[in-house]
């Protein structure tokens, strides 16, 4: 396979250096084109490709130019690279099994690649697992994945819980749990779950009072949690509406409660050895998983929540606990603003175990949680200039803009722009800000550059799940 690879003089070193390492799969032909390589023209490539008996060229990934017509005119398919130099060994690796895009950058393009043969094989392995049961469709235990529960806290206190319902099993949940607490009436439940007839996933309920479990049981599939405190009370009542149940330990030990449970007629039952915070026991309450019966219940949002630090490593690591001990249900909740994107965590984390079972560590699956963090930090060349000058202070005193000013915020999953009452509502900072730019909303090439800062903040602020202040610190 014989490969043109334009590129530019900054960058001809590093793509030097990994067409050499693939002398032996690829006849490599590596031509600079100008200084930056994301600057070259389709005419340009097009002289390259002439009678040069090529099977594909590989540009820049950054360039913007299309090359559709070279590829019409040469009769040569020319595909992306990577954005980044540094990252070309990656792509010449797969390329000889991997048909890259003509449009899409190679390492955005095979990363998206990866993390659809990954979702394709956990949905393989799903599809093929033998359960200990199956609750409304999905199975639990057994050989399949661990399965997300994500708990909506005081849900008779929620003003729309259908949306919030719908919200978690979009974000991956598998059950979503509907907690109920000790202010709620019976009346409550039933209006709660009533109002959830439509939604097909499993639903729980999670209450230790009798007169709420019995409530819930027109529609809960699962039920949170039995002991011997209710056990007598509702047992029977939960194995007549074939509900399965997690049953935990109170005064009586976990072995206790299960065997009264299945004296009650339960047959499908999860058993929680109750993981406790960390400062409070967590490691000493994982060796309550070893010897518990399965399947079993890891509560991991128990511990994210009383944990100030970033909820996606915390929910990472909880997920390869709940593997080893073997869990089969991982609990998780999003009660406070700092675990809000815990059930996609969790279940982003969950379908990595899933993926481990021919593998050591989970690493290198093709999904990850690396959401601020990059993998591998990339290295390019330093920049070329001849003179250099150390930028001043901006200037206190603001020049404000004839036009007027631009209020900026978020609204949901949108970065809204207010000039004079007529609002300007996007997705992504450009696509706000050339909108702004078209029709004149703005005259100063500072208040531009000053626009352009606060509209990808406001993005960012989305895409993290953060506050956002306009003029304040991200």
């Amino acid at each position: 396979m014989r490969i043109l690879l334009p590129t530019g003089s900054a960058t001809v070193a590093i793509v030097k250096a990994a067409a050499e390492r693939f002398r032996d799969r690829y006849a490599i032909d590596v031509v600079v084109t100008g200084e930056i390589a994301s600057f070259l023209a389709p005419g340009d490539l097009t002289g390259l490709l002439s009678g040069g008996n090529y099977d594909m060229a590989i540009v820049s990934g950054m360039c913007t130019a299309s090359f559709a017509g070279v590829e019409r005119e040469t009769g040569i398919p020319v595909y992306r690279g990577p954005r980044h130099a540094a990252d070309l060994p990656l792509v010449l690796a797969v390329l000889d099994r991997v048909r890259l895009s003509p449009t899409v950058p190679a390492d955005e393009f095979l990363a998206e690649t990866r993390r659809e043969e990954a979702c394709r094989q956990v949905a393989l392995r799903e599809a093929e697992a033998e359960p200990d049961f199956i609750i409304r469709g999905v199975k639990i235990g057994g050989n399949s994945r661990m399965k997300v529960l994500a708990e909506i806290m005081d849900a008779h206190k929620r003003d729309d819980l259908l949306a919030d319902v719908r919200r978690f099993f979009a974000d991956g949940a598998d059950i979503v749990d509907l907690g109920f607490g000790f202010d709620a009436t019976p009346d409550d439940v039933v209006r709660c779950f009533s109002g959830l007839a439509g939604v097909e996933g499993p639903l729980a309920v999670d209450t230790q009072d009798p007169r709420l479990i019995a409530a819930a049981l027109v529609r809960a599939d699962l039920v949170l949690s039995l002991h011997e405190g209710n056990i007598p009370l509702v047992g029977e009542a939960v194995a007549d509406a074939g509900a399965a149940a997690v049953v935990v330990p109170r005064e009586r030990t976990l072995e206790e409660n299960l065997a009264a449970a299945q004296e009650a007629g339960i047959s499908r039952l999860i058993a929680d050895p109750l993981l406790q915070p960390v400062g409070s026991g967590l490691v000493d309450s994982l060796a309550g998983f070893g010897a518990a019966e399965r399947p079993l219940f890891f509560g991991a949002g128990n511990v994210v929540e009383l944990l100030d630090a970033d909820s996606p490593g915390a929910n990472a690591l909880l997920a390869g606990m709940a593997r080893e001990v073997g869990a089969a249900v991982v609990f998780t909740s999003e009660h406070s603003d700092k675990t809000r994107g815990s059930v996609a965590e969790m279940r982003r984390a969950t379908d990595m175990m899933a993926l481990m079972t021919d593998r050591p560590y989970p690493k290198d699956l093709g999904l990850d949680l690396l959401i601020l963090k990059e993998k591998r930090r990339r290295r390019e060349p330093p920049l070329a200039y001849e003179s250099v000058v150390d930028a001043g202070p901006a200037p206190d005193e603001i020049v404000y803009d004839p036009l007027g000013c631009i209020r900026i915020g978020i609204e949901g999953e949108w970065i809204v722009a207010v000039h004079r009452g007529y609002a300007v509502r996007g997705r992504c900072w450009e696509d706000v800000f050339y909108t702004l730019l078209r029709e004149g909303r703005f005259s100063r090439l500072d208040h531009a550059a000053y626009l352009g800062k606060e509209l990808f903040k406001a993005e960012l602020a989305i895409r993290q799940k953060r506050s956002f202040e306009q003029d304040g610190p991200f």
